[in-house]
């Protein structure tokens, strides 16, 4: 990635309860190339989120700690690190403003910065103090609002109602890792007197209890959300790191006057983290880089403060957009510097252009897949297809006209002498043919010697001799050395070398569309041989996004069945059949339903050509 952050900047702004992305930290990930992995942090203010935060850029200070009961981070602030266990990754993490903050008043301000912490973040850190109890959890009441804050497809008003069930189902397969970390923990972690692991103790934390009534309602709301919207989840404690009067000088303190437990803590998440935190995806699968990752941004931003809710669907079509203009424009951009070797060599041999075509226009169609996603239809292929297909049209046009100059050009040159002899009357004389059709003919047999002539040799020799037809004649008729008779075997003879020149340039013309249209056929071959690739792939990472999510609500199910929650289980029976039916139609998707009819008019611009080549010599030749 480019030269590392040196401090956080303010991604998301949050002036007067409006959120506002910020340019100078979208240019920033603009600039990252590579697949980023988002680590985002939410939790109530002054429980110190940040210091996890800074210890995961691996520096001791950056994202504000503070030391009073005032929240210090505003909005969501961002710092892009070079990824400490995976090359070729961008770690990208977000330290969102603290929940709750009196002096603010708003919640729903509050639940619009968690559901963006979940939409932007591949692993979602919820910090808090002290338990998981249900005051813990019931602060937690943003993840019960999830499905009025974020949508995954885009519908009618009419169908909202019906498809929020549906919605709900599918966000465990686009959300992120769950991480608890629970700070300042100071109970032993026993249950019926038995030490457990830490997500053990989140487990427990997360159980159900039954009953309908409007109290076991609520109290099993928020653990229930968790439950099915995060496919998996972690539990951190940490013990206090000092004493409580050291607290406010946590941030300049060096890690030997921090407790050794705490650090402990501290060492495994950031362990697990790096480990286990995955490359952030967008809907479908497609792994993100910090550029995907500056549209998205930009997206959901804009959605919320214009007061429409996020749709992760409309996110991903939005973002497609963007990046697949931008492939389009990167492919040619590829394709027409690779064929600048080619071009400075013009006039050059048609197989010389088509093989480097073919090669480059591979390379073309490879930076574009490269930067691509989403294509379904291939229009964005397709646009491509026609404007590498233009400009190789004009390079062919390009060649012929070089061909053309300097063939005139040479054939001027050798005809210099036949002309000069012409004007000094020499071929006037009795037997003066003889010698015309003799320098002629030397002339057009050095000519035929020359190399680099290109592609319009036999054409240009075709049009000379029969410009010089009217000349030859003239001093045929004009020379009485030779009879009636004589004359008229000379007219046939070069009745058939005109007749002979004609049928090269044809062959040569010939030659010439096979050629041509032999290098569209393989240029439309490697297209869809690329788009296949590309749909195969796309097609499994969504097999793949589908798959987890499956796991997560089989396991799920399967515990709420050895708990006694049958109807509950029932209920998340209609949520894995849904997920199974999607996951087949995945499976028989056909990318040639839709992408070979799009590129089906792959050759038009080669047959316009040849056509338009056709009627310009016809047209010269007065037909």
């Amino acid at each position: 990635m480019p030269r590392p952050m040196p401090a956080p900047l303010c991604l998301v702004e949050n002036v007067d309860g409006k959120l506002s992305a910020r340019e100078d930290a979208l240019r920033v990930l603009r600039t990252i190339r590579e697949p980023v992995v988002v680590v985002a942090v939410v939790g109530l203010y002054r429980t110190g989120k940040s210091y996890l935060m800074n210890r995961l850029a691996g520096r001791p200070s950056g994202f504000a700690l503070g030391s009073t009961i005032e929240s210090k981070t505003k909005g969501i602030w961002m710092w892009c690190v070079p990824h400490p266990q995976k090359s070729g990754h961008a770690l990208v993490l977000l330290d969102t403003e603290g929940l709750g903050d009196v002096d603010k008043g708003d919640s729903k301000n509050d639940a619009w910065i968690f559901s963006l912490a979940i939409l932007l973040s591949s692993t979602l850190v919820y910090n808090s103090r002290g338990t998981i109890d249900n005051q813990a959890l019931e602060k937690l009441h943003y993840v019960s609002e999830l499905t009025e804050q974020i949508k995954v497809k885009s519908t009618s008003a009419s169908a909202m109602e019906d498809e929020d069930e549906e919605e709900d189902a599918q966000f465990v397969q686009f959300f992120p890792k769950f991480i608890w970390a629970v700070r300042d923990f100071t109970l032993e972690r026993k249950l019926d007197g038995k030490d457990v692991s830490e997500d053990e103790y989140l487990d427990f934390a997360l159980q159900l209890k039954k009953g309908m009534s409007k109290a076991m309602v609520s109290y099993n709301l928020p653990r229930q959300c968790i439950r099915n919207y995060f496919p998996t989840r972690k539990c951190f404690t940490f013990p206090f790191p000092t004493a409580p009067e050291n607290m406010t000088r946590l941030e300049s303190m060096s890690q030997d006057e921090l407790s050794p437990e705490f650090l402990d803590v501290t060492n495994r998440f950031m362990q697990y983290v790096f480990k286990e935190s995955r490359v952030k995806t967008a809907k479908g699968g497609h792994e993100l880089t910090g550029t995907l990752l500056s549209h998205l941004v930009q997206t959901y931003v804009s959605t919320i403060a214009s007061g429409r809710v996020p749709c992760l669907e409309n996110a991903v079509v939005a973002m497609a957009q963007i990046e697949n203009q931008a492939a389009v424009q990167e492919g040619l951009d590829a394709y027409m510097k690779g064929m600048e070797q080619v071009q400075s060599s013009f006039p050059a041999e048609l197989k010389a252009i088509t093989s480097r075509h073919q090669q480059v226009n591979t390379m073309a169609i490879q930076a574009f897949m490269n930067r691509s996603f989403n294509d379904k239809d291939g229009t964005y292929l397709k646009l491509l297809s026609d404007a590498v297909d233009k400009e190789y049209v004009e390079l062919l046009q390009q060649n012929e006209d070089a061909s053309e100059k300097t063939c005139r050009k040479l054939l001027s040159e050798l005809y210099a002498e036949v002309v000069k002899k012409h004007q000094d009357g020499i071929y006037a004389t009795p037997g003066g043919y003889e010698v015309y059709r003799a320098d002629r003919d030397r002339a057009v047999a050095q000519y035929r010697s020359a190399s680099n002539k290109g592609v319009r040799a036999e054409e240009m020799l075709e049009e000379f001799l029969n410009e010089k037809c009217a000349e030859g004649n003239s001093i045929l008729q004009a020379d009485k050395k030779l009879s009636e008779s004589e004359k008229k075997v000379h007219e046939e003879r070069e009745k058939a070398v005109l007749m002979e020149q004609n049928m090269k340039a044809e062959a040569e013309k010939c030659q010439e569309m096979e050629k041509t249209l032999e290098a569209a056929q393989q240029s439309q071959k490697e297209r869809l041989k690329q788009m296949e690739e590309k749909m195969a792939e796309e097609s499994k990472k969504r097999e793949k996004e589908m798959q987890l999510a499956l796991e997560s609500k089989l396991n799920e199910q399967k515990e709420l069945i050895n708990k006694g929650f049958e109807e509950k289980a029932l209920f998340m029976r209609q949520e894995i059949d849904e997920l199974k039916k999607k996951k087949e139609e995945n499976s028989a998707f056909s990318f040639k339903d839709f992408i070979v009819p799009a590129l089906q008019t792959g050759s038009e611009i080669f047959s316009n050509f040849l056509q338009y080549k056709t009627m310009k010599k016809a047209i010269k030749r007065g037909y």
